[in-house]
């Protein structure tokens, strides 16, 4: 997994990868992290030994959005803004299509590309510095508020919106939006003691479940609960679950090969 990035810090520790943005001064999503990201998860997505992937900030900014006073460089000419837009979009697709469950550890403010890229992770986590935002208004733009519709309630979301409101950790924990608000000291220790739980399942199971949800999410209840079982019934025939009920019957730790 070696690769020489200049505005993202991949560190591998265990089963564990850590993606740091890391674009000073505010972790804007420069046109360089944007393309370092996707790159490093879809490498991530078909690295067997990578099961967890943690994804925070450098400094006090967890990502503040779109990279405004780099546009001009990006957007010379017909057909720029599109492919711009498009890059865009498959940054964050990159996040949730991820093979390996991703821990979004939200250090400080993630405001528009960078709560996309929260509400395209798998579970969140906050330090009481952070914030979750969607100020473009203040900027004379908009965006972000399909992926804030899978966070945020219908009143909270067009607040954020049309005021440019940012929700603090506490508040996101309140709303049971992130799943622990700790100081920022403790951040990382608490994404580490997630990921370090999703390592120890079967990287099979955690790979098929994280597929198998985001396949169902637009689906009816019929239909979504008709192909959870067709997964569960293929899981049922790896030589994981197989492992998994013999270590539970025998009372000890199962090991896990991934197949």
């Amino acid at each position: 997994m070696e690769h020489n990035y200049t505005e993202l810090k991949v560190a591998i520790e265990g089963h564990v990868a850590t993606l740091t943005m890391d674009s000073p001064p505010v972790n804007a999503l420069t046109r360089t992290l944007n393309d370092e990201l996707t790159h490093a998860l879809d490498r991530i997505s078909e690295t067997d030994e990578i099961r967890v992937v943690v994804l925070t900030g450098a400094g006090k900014q967890f990502c503040a959005g779109a990279d405004l006073k780099g546009r001009a460089q990006v957007i010379k000419g017909p057909g720029d803004l599109q492919a711009h837009s498009r890059r865009t979009r498959e940054c964050f697709h990159a996040i949730r299509e991820c093979a390996k469950p991703v821990i979004a550890a939200i250090n400080g403010n993630a405001l528009g590309s960078g709560l996309a890229m929260v509400a395209s992770a798998d579970i969140l986590i906050a330090s009481e510095k952070a914030t979750i935002g969607a100020p473009e208004v203040d900027v004379g733009l908009l965006g972000g508020g399909r992926h804030a519709m899978r966070l945020f309630s219908h009143s909270r979301l067009r607040r954020m919106m049309l005021t440019g409101y940012r929700v603090p950790g506490a508040e996101l924990y309140r709303l049971g939006i992130v799943e622990a608000c700790t100081t920022p000291e403790e951040l990382m220790p608490a994404a580490m003691e997630f990921a370090q739980s999703i390592a120890s399942k079967s990287p099979v199971s955690t790979r098929m479940i994280k597929h198998t949800l985001n396949v169902i999410e637009d689906m009816s209840l019929r239909d979504g609960y008709r192909y959870e079982q067709d997964q569960t019934a293929a899981i049922a025939k790896t030589e994981d679950a197989k492992e998994a009920q013999l270590a539970f019957k025998e009372k000890r730790k199962p090991a896990f090969k991934g197949r």
